[in-house]
């Protein structure tokens, strides 16, 4: 019997293998880590983050947890939250904060970078409308700024809006005196961030993982 689940496991981590882009060690490895979060049971809460230290002064601590119960990020085209996930919608959010390999065709490049950071922007677009909007945007700001107790919650809001704006500028160039910027479109994003390198830049750690050391296999 014992045999039969080993076999089973490693047909079930190989199946999360091919879907994540993790190998086989680095699957035990975060397995380890799920259930030493999850104090040996099978879902994963929020308040299973609460003891993290890596993640408890980092100003967008929210965002990403948030992330980890998000729908739209276990690729089944859904949206909402869950109160609770398994091993595999870990691992599934886990892979985005993966860099990418070394040898990829332009196609598997253009759609790890989509993917990422359409991550990225589902992590500021809270109520799932597909824009980030101004309040949202302020929200993230304020967030970022909360380490520095000298600037004031005004002073972040003015520095949101002028940040907004700016966005506005490029992606929508010269605005009517009367027209209304409504927000971040998924569109816009990609064009703010199109000379960013986002598949280097975009990395977790926590739990003794760094995942800027997993690489994907070949």
């Amino acid at each position: 019997m014992g045999s039969s689940q080993s076999t089973s496991e490693e047909q079930d981590y190989q199946l999360l293998a091919d879907r994540t882009g993790f190998s086989l060690e680095q699957i035990r490895i975060l397995h380890k880590r799920f259930k030493h979060l999850t104090h040996d049971k099978d879902t994963l809460r929020r308040e299973d983050f609460e003891d993290i230290s890596d993640l408890t002064f980092n100003p967008i601590r929210s965002q990403i947890v948030e992330a980890f119960f998000d729908k739209r990020n276990f690729g089944h085209n859904e949206v909402g939250s869950v109160e609770e996930i398994g091993f595999e919608e870990f691992l599934t959010v886990m892979s985005h904060f993966r860099p990418t390999r070394q040898y990829l065709t332009e196609e598997e490049r253009d759609k790890i970078r989509q993917d990422k950071l359409r991550f990225l922007f589902n992590m500021h677009d809270k109520d799932n409308d597909d824009t980030i909007t101004l309040d949202e945007y302020r929200h993230v700001v304020e967030e970022l700024l909360s380490s520095y107790p000298e600037i004031e919650s005004e002073t972040a809001k003015a520095i949101a809006d002028a940040a907004m704006l700016e966005v506005a500028s490029v992606t929508m160039g010269q605005m009517a005196p009367d027209e209304l910027y409504e927000g971040i479109t998924f569109e816009h994003f990609l064009k703010i961030l199109k000379n960013v390198e986002i598949e280097t830049k975009m990395h977790v750690r926590f739990l003794n993982v760094d995942t800027t050391t997993m690489n994907c296999v070949k």
